[in-house]
């Protein structure tokens, strides 16, 4: 299942630089994240980054974008293929 930003984001620009796979970026209002992009660190980390350094716990599941560990780890893979 990717992760999503909530409305309880405070923009304090922590998230970003820390997910692996370049899935979260300003939005209009708040950051966001892209679902295609996230894996929620499998494959990188054991727990997600953006989760891990938020100060205000405003990165939950995305009910909307329910996916396995295993779908997980295949995205991780078609992401990073070809990457050196």
């Amino acid at each position: 299942m990717a992760l999503m930003i909530t409305d309880e984001c405070i923009n304090c620009d922590v998230c970003e630089p820390e997910c692996p796979n370049g899935a979260i970026s300003p939005g209009d209002e708040i950051y966001v994240i892209e679902p295609s992009l996230c894996t929620e660190c499998v494959g990188h980390f054991d727990a997600p980054q953006c989760v891990e350094v938020c100060p205000v716990d405003c990165i939950p599941k995305d009910p909307d974008n329910e996916e396995s560990h295993d779908v997980l780890m295949a995205k991780f893979e078609r992401i990073t293929a070809g990457a050196s």
